[in-house]
């Protein structure tokens, strides 16, 4: 559980890092400070067995250790969300670290955001855990939250997901599509994925001809080299073909490194690094780019 111990993060870029997925004795159900979210998102781990069918380089989960749980149990899921949710209302959330940096005006629930320790549609019953979410959204009073899928969209296709998707489209739901790359060759050194980039490709241009889609893309040094001119202009160019062919888009959110990653070899850019990424994103993709800066020492 978050406690009161000594060296609390001071300020809410310092908070970013600390991103335990862990709230009291939770499997499930999680809290943290979120600079993409702008505030406090309540996370939904449905891979608490650290499943997943990519790989990244980039990646904070340590799968060299088991998870918290090999299985979820959609009950305790809804109980620990309600009390999360209760604790955050009554104010015990921000008594504890990281969230008592939080001024007034930073805190409230932003999200409730289905990210863990893997790819959350790998879960079989992933629209009853969307559904769970979205009663205690309305539950609680959150109209203002958003419901958020964090996803490297590779199983968008599924008519199983598509139907969790339909209850979040009704529920002021987000869609947040991973892409890392222009070119399968850094899709494959970067993801390590077991599906091909084009099937991503067309996972997300098909979801995103339903509904705006926000894209997430990591940009970060291998082995101390920055991603090269090419594979930007080929990502700019997987993005722009989208967008002819009927794709939607809201925002592209362009970040780095934020936390360790799973091999040493991966390293964050610095902040003027990701800027230069992003102005010649602007130029060439119509869509709006936001930047998320990195608080770890480059």
């Amino acid at each position: 559980m978050y406690g009161k111990e000594k060296g609390l993060p001071a300020t809410i870029e310092s908070a970013w890092s600390r991103h335990d997925r862990r709230w009291k004795g939770n499997l499930y159900v999680y809290a943290v400070v979120s600079r993409r979210s702008g505030g406090v998102s309540i996370g939904i781990n449905l891979n608490p067995d650290k499943t997943c069918n990519f790989d990244c380089v980039y990646c904070q989960v340590d799968r060299r250790r088991p998870g918290s749980a090999q299985k979820v149990n959609l009950k305790r899921l809804a109980d620990e969300l309600d009390d999360i949710l209760q604790s955050e209302k009554a104010g015990l959330l921000y008594e504890v670290a990281p969230f008592n940096v939080l001024k007034a005006a930073e805190r409230g629930v932003r999200d409730i955001a289905f990210s863990g320790d893997g790819e959350p549609t790998l879960f079989p019953p992933f629209e009853s855990a969307v559904r769970i979410a979205a009663q205690a959204r309305i539950r609680f009073g959150l109209e203002s939250a958003k419901l958020v899928l964090l996803t490297n969209a590779a199983l968008l296709h599924r008519s199983a997901v598509r139907a969790g998707l339909n209850v979040l489209d009704g529920n002021n739901g987000e869609i947040w599509a991973k892409l890392d790359a222009g070119t399968r060759e850094y899709f494959r050194m970067v993801n390590r994925p077991r599906i091909s980039l084009a099937k991503i490709l067309a996972n997300i241009l098909d979801a995103s001809r339903v509904r705006p889609l926000v894209i997430q893309s990591l940009w970060f040094r291998i082995n101390g080299r920055m991603p090269s001119p090419g594979e930007i202009e080929a990502y700019c160019e997987r993005l722009s073909r989208m967008i002819a062919a009927g794709g939607r888009f809201k925002a592209l959110q362009l970040y780095t490194i934020a936390r360790p990653p799973a091999e040493a070899f991966a390293s964050p850019l610095s902040n003027e690094e990701l800027a230069r990424i992003a102005a010649v994103v602007e130029s060439r993709v119509s869509v709006p780019v936001k930047i998320f800066q990195t608080a770890m020492r480059v």
